[in-house]
């Protein structure tokens, strides 16, 4: 049963199911981007290693889902190429940034030219239980295994449970919004 199907305990009647129509209408994709532009939101680099490879990328659409199991959802671009080693390794680690983690975005972000595992030649990093890599000055990793990948539009939706939580140094995070980095 996936988790859409499952009924809650204060369902009065029947189980809850996503059902839509076939189209919907929808504002153009550059009117999106620009609204989403305005939508700050912590910045992750989220990673992955296992036999589909050591990978990563920058992501600011992660989420919690529940607590009870503790799960989260994150998304990623088809055709990054960070997402055929997540589906494959079936596992992965958002690693939230503080406030000094803007060189290391844009490093996974791939705006500086460095790529695939030399990416991880910047920063200091260990493991949990996934073998995820996890960035040590992160604010807080989440070390996850996949337990649902949903296909919408151009992304995919990857639902993670959390095996692992290792807490950082607290203070200021990283945020994106209005196409730049702030701390807050």
């Amino acid at each position: 049963m996936s988790w859409i199907d499952q009924r809650p305990d204060d369902a009065m009647d029947g189980a809850f199911t996503a059902v839509g129509p076939e189209n919907v209408p929808t504002i153009e994709p550059a009117a999106f981007r620009e609204a989403m532009s305005r939508l700050g939101a912590a910045v992750h680099v989220i990673t992955t290693a296992g036999p589909g490879g050591k990978a990563g990328a920058t992501a600011t659409a992660v989420c919690s889902v529940s607590d009870a199991p503790p799960t989260l959802l994150m998304c990623f671009n088809r055709r990054s190429q960070t997402n055929p080693a997540v589906v494959e390794n079936g596992v992965f680690c958002v690693n939230t940034l503080g406030d000094g983690g803007a060189e290391i975005a844009d490093i996974f972000a791939g705006r500086t030219g460095v790529l695939g595992t030399d990416r991880f030649a910047t920063g200091e990093w260990t493991t949990l239980s996934t073998g995820s890599p996890v960035l040590v000055t992160a604010v807080v990793a989440f070390d996850c295994r996949i337990v649902e990948v949903r296909s919408v539009g151009t992304h995919n939706v990857f639902f993670g449970a959390v095996e692992a939580v290792r807490l950082g140094q607290g203070g200021p995070a990283l945020v994106y919004h209005d196409r730049a980095y702030k701390r807050v």
